[in-house]
C-alpha cells in the first residue's frame, strides 16, 4: 500500500524545486506531501564553485544555509541536487528516510552518517546520459576541425590562416571509450552513423551489451590508447578509477591521436596529459572537466593552442534537469509503494535489497 511522505525539495540554479514538483505530480498524484521546498541561495557559479568544495573536500567543505536546516526538521525524504547534506543536515531531520540526490555523484552527501542513521541515500543513473554524449561528439568535431579556433580567428579580424594541420575525420577513425556505462552507450549510438570503429574497455560490461552496441573490446586500457585516434573517457571516479590515466597511456598514443574528457578530472593524471600536449606528443585534447574550475586566470591551460576547453556544462540541458527531477520523483514513489528503495548505494546495509 503506497504512503504518502513528507517531502523536502531543495532547488538550486542548476535544477529549480519547481521541477521536482512538477515530476512528483506525475510519478504520485496531486494529493501526495505535504511537498515542501526551499531554494538554495547564491549564484549559479557559486554553487558550482561550493560543488567543486565537495568534491574534493565532501559535505562538510560548504556551510548548510540556515534556511535549510530549518526546513529538514519535519521531512522524510530529501530531494537535493549539488546542495550539501552534511552530518548537520541529518541530525536536524529525525524523521529522514532518504535522501534522493538527482544525480549520479554523491560527493554533497555524508553516505556513512545517514547509513548509520538508516537513512537511503539514493543517486540516480543515466540524466545526462545524452547530453553529455552529445557534447563529446561536439568536442571530438570541434578539436579535430579546428572549428573554435577558426571562429576566433574571423572574430578576431582573420579569415583562413594555415593551420597547424589539417583536420581530422571521424568517419574511418578508431573511437576508443574508456568506461561503457549510460554515457558510453549513448555515445555509441549517435556516433554509429559516422562510420568510425569503436571499442571500450569497461570490464564491468557484458560482450552481450557492447555487441548491442556493435563495439568491440579492448583487452586492456593500455589497448584503447594505443589503437584510438580518439579517445573518449566516460568512466566514472571511483578509489579505483581516481587517477588512473596515467603517463604511461598517453606514451601510448598516436601522435595523430585526440584525447577527450568529459567525465572526471580526477580520472587523470592532468600534469601527465598537460605535459604531453606542451610536447605536442598527440594531435589535442577537449577537456569539460578540470583539475581546478574556473580555472585560474594565469592557468597555463588557457594558453595550449592544441586544447579545446569547455567549462563542466556537459550535462547541463533543459532535458538534463527535467528528466533528473522525474527520476527523483520515480524514487520517491517506489519508497512511498514499497518502503524502500532498491537502487540506494547503501540499500544493503539498510536491508533493502
Amino acid at each position: 500500500m503506497e504512503a504518502s511522505l513528507h517531502v523536502v525539495i531543495v532547488g538550486d540554479r542548476f535544477i529549480p524545486a519547481e521541477f521536482y514538483v512538477d515530476a512528483l505530480v506525475k510519478s504520485c498524484g496531486l494529493g501526495f506531501g505535504p511537498v515542501r521546498s526551499v531554494e538554495w541561495r547564491g549564484s549559479k557559479a557559486e554553487q558550482h564553485a561550493a560543488q567543486q568544495a565537495m568534491e574534493w573536500r565532501g559535505p562538510e567543505a560548504v556551510t548548510v544555509p540556515d534556511e535549510i536546516l530549518g526546513e529538514v526538521r519535519e521531512a522524510e525524504v530529501l530531494a537535493v541536487h549539488f546542495a550539501p547534506v552534511s552530518r548537520a543536515v541529518l541530525v536536524a531531520a529525525p524523521a529522514l528516510r532518504a535522501v534522493c540526490v538527482a544525480r549520479t555523484g554523491l560527493e554533497n552527501v555524508d553516505v556513512t552518517a545517514a547509513t548509520a542513521r538508516g537513512v537511503g541515500v539514493v543517486p540516480v543513473f543515466g540524466r545526462n546520459a545524452t547530453a553529455v554524449a552529445e557534447l563529446a561528439v561536439g568536442l571530438m568535431l570541434t578539436e579535430a576541425r579546428d572549428i573554435a579556433r577558426v571562429d576566433a580567428s574571423v572574430k578576431a579580424g582573420g579569415w583562413r590562416e594555415t593551420l597547424s594541420r589539417p583536420g581530422r575525420e571521424i568517419g574511418g577513425s578508431t573511437v576508443g571509450m574508456v568506461g561503457f556505462g549510460h554515457v558510453g552507450r549513448a555515445f555509441a549510438a549517435v556516433l554509429r552513423g559516422f562510420g568510425a570503429r569503436l571499442i571500450a574497455h569497461d570490464p564491468y560490461v557484458a560482450d552481450a551489451v557492447l555487441a548491442e552496441y556493435s563495439v568491440a573490446r579492448a583487452d586492456s586500457l593500455d589497448a584503447v590508447f594505443r589503437e584510438s585516434d580518439f579517445v573518449q573517457v566516460f568512466a566514472r571516479l571511483t578509489g579505483e578509477t581516481e587517477r588512473f590515466i596515467r603517463a604511461s597511456h598517453f606514451a601510448l598514443m598516436k601522435p595523430t591521436a585526440y584525447f577527450v574528457n568529459t567525465a572526471r578530472s580526477r580520472l587523470v593524471e592532468t600534469g601527465a596529459l598537460y605535459d604531453v600536449l606542451v610536447a605536442g606528443r598527440i594531435a589535442g585534447a577537449a577537456l569539460d572537466v578540470h583539475d581546478q574550475e574556473p580555472l585560474a586566470a594565469d592557468s597555463p591551460w588557457r594558453r595550449l593552442e592544441n586544447v579545446t576547453i569547455t567549462t563542466h556544462f556537459a550535462g547541463d540541458t533543459t532535458t538534463t534537469s527535467a528528466r533528473s527531477a522525474l527520476l527523483v520523483a520515480e524514487a520517491i514513489a517506489e519508497l512511498s509503494a514499497t518502503g524502500r528503495c532498491v537502487c540506494a548505494v547503501n540499500a544493503r546495509e539498510l536491508g533493502w535489497v
